[in-house]
């Protein structure tokens, strides 16, 4: 086939590849900018290179728990009487919680053994108190505060501009916006991220480096040999051209690159999440996408982000408190958790990967009318592994100095992002958040 004819052919079915090549249950992935960028959370050495400095080996998990979670019946301060007057109702009784040493003046919700046993092993970090000025109490709102980590909550994700700054030198400039001096044909850099899910989370989304999404390994596969007659042809004859014989702007060039792009990374996501676990997993959404995250972590993607999300804690009514939907909602975190790190520990691994959980915002400290809690403010923020300063890290907010009705904050959000920026992914925490906010620190100092 004549380059000429190639070309023509590749403008007829670009459109094509782009509507069926590559199969995402992502709505949010930005294409052609998504494949021809190549950040796919696929081995570096996809595209070579590294960056001095910048530990490539280490992981982040982030465990987003949507809706709200009730921080004071997770992290519950049975030591305060101001609690039980305000939930007479949902409590969790003093006898009931798991206290975390005999001093502590807080303990765990009895459903959470499998975070108790992971912090008796000196695995788990509580933030308590974390927030940000001005709260707001929409869901939406919020967790784009939250993705943003600008109160105002526009603008590109915290990891993705991580991202964009690991591997193509960006920065904010006096605009506020992300900027480039030039774009980068690919990036230099390390994997980027992948969320389990739907669709791409808005805190994973950058300028140049884009993450992959997709709910299972069936939803992420390559079906361009099925995308129409004539069509798959015509991508194993654009696969066997030399990539240098063919101008990079031209649109062979770019089904070129998208078509073995989209082969490999296909393949090797669906060959990881197909393993078998290595250890039994509790039941419950949460533990499948650990365990598979788990699994491409085991088959060694170099993916430095993972972004996992489970719902349910918007407990207007019947929350419940030894017992009820929020109980099991928070046996379902802990168990998935400490199958997860039992999982890597077992890959050795372990030692390789941050986890940290949050929700957009915590519950009002009174119960309602309907035995459930409202939207509030502040709420506990955990982190796993064995990187992590362990214990209960900071006081718990005071329930009898409210700001009407709601926990006033004492840690804001930012600071436990810096420190994870910093201290674990060796970034410029500075730079990606766009201020400098006070650390909370959340890691082992080497």
């Amino acid at each position: 086939m004549a380059n000429h004819d190639l070309d023509n052919l590749a403008a007829f079915t670009r459109r094509q590849f782009l509507l069926s090549g590559l199969t995402l249950a992502s709505a949010s992935v930005t294409i052609p900018q998504f494949l021809s960028g190549t950040a796919l959370g696929l081995p570096s050495s996809a595209w070579g290179g590294s960056i001095p400095g910048v530990n490539e080996d280490r992981i982040l998990v982030v465990v987003q728990l949507a809706g709200g979670n009730d921080g004071l019946n997770t992290v519950v301060p049975f030591s305060m009487p101001e609690y039980y007057r305000a939930r007479p109702g949902i409590g969790v009784p003093e006898g009931k919680v798991l206290r975390l040493g005999k001093a502590s003046e807080v303990g765990l919700h009895p459903a959470l053994a499998g975070v108790k046993d992971l912090y008796d092993e000196g695995l788990v970090g509580i933030v308590q108190g974390v927030g940000y000025p001005n709260p707001n109490r929409s869901h939406f709102k919020s967790m784009d505060i939250w993705h943003t980590a600008d109160t105002t909550g526009t603008g590109e994700g915290w990891l993705g501009r991580f991202f964009d700054s690991e591997c193509c030198g960006f920065g904010k400039g006096e605009s506020g916006r992300v900027e480039s001096p030039a774009p980068s044909p690919q990036p230099q850099g390390g994997g980027g991220g992948i969320a389990i899910g739907r669709e791409a989370p808005l805190a994973l989304q950058g300028v140049k480096v884009k993450p992959v999404a997709f709910e299972s390994a069936d939803l992420f596969r390559w079906t361009g040999a099925n995308a129409g007659p004539g069509v798959g042809d015509a991508y194993a004859a654009i696969a066997r051209q030399e990539a240098a014989g063919l101008d990079p702007d031209s649109n062979a060039a770019f089904l070129h690159r998208t078509a073995l792009d989209a082969q490999v990374s296909s393949e090797t996501i669906r060959k990881a999440v197909a393993t078998a676990p290595r250890v039994p997993y509790p039941g419950g959404d949460l533990s499948r996408q650990l365990q598979m995250v788990a699994s491409m972590i085991a088959a060694g993607l170099k993916t430095r982000v993972y972004y996992v999300t489970m719902g349910g804690f918007d407990t207007h009514a019947g929350q419940g408190g030894e017992n009820g939907r929020h109980a099991t909602l928070l046996q379902q975190f802990g168990g998935a958790l400490r199958a997860f790190y039992r999982d890597l520990k077992t890959q050795g691994n372990d030692g390789r990967v941050l986890t940290m959980s949050f929700s957009e915002f915590g519950r009002r400290v009174s119960q309602n009318a309907s035995q459930g809690t409202d939207h509030g403010t502040a709420a506990p923020l955990m982190v796993f592994g064995p990187m992590v300063k362990p214990g209960v890290l900071t006081d718990h907010p005071s329930l009898k100095d409210l700001d009407s009705g709601d926990l006033k904050f004492t840690h804001d959000f930012r600071g436990v992002y810096t420190s994870v920026l910093s201290d674990w992914l060796s970034a410029d925490a500075r730079k990606i958040l766009d201020g400098q906010f006070r650390a909370v620190p959340v890691v082992k100092r080497a």
